[in-house]
């Protein structure tokens, strides 16, 4: 039996930059906490459904 390598990567840098980026779009709005809860769950569909038509 041969011991196989797992490889774990990381990506704390680009998660936070986009909770980053939420954050600021939150705030530069002026959202109320359940627009911005809202915003979260809905952001990332109308992303995929712009740039859809790309690929």
């Amino acid at each position: 039996m041969s011991m196989e390598k797992i490889k774990i990567e990381q990506h704390t840098v680009s998660g936070g930059a986009w909770c980053a980026a939420w954050l600021f779009t939150v705030g530069y709005l002026q959202l109320s906490f359940w627009k911005g809860v809202l915003a979260l769950l809905l952001w990332p569909y109308y992303l995929g459904v712009h740039f859809s038509p790309l690929v």
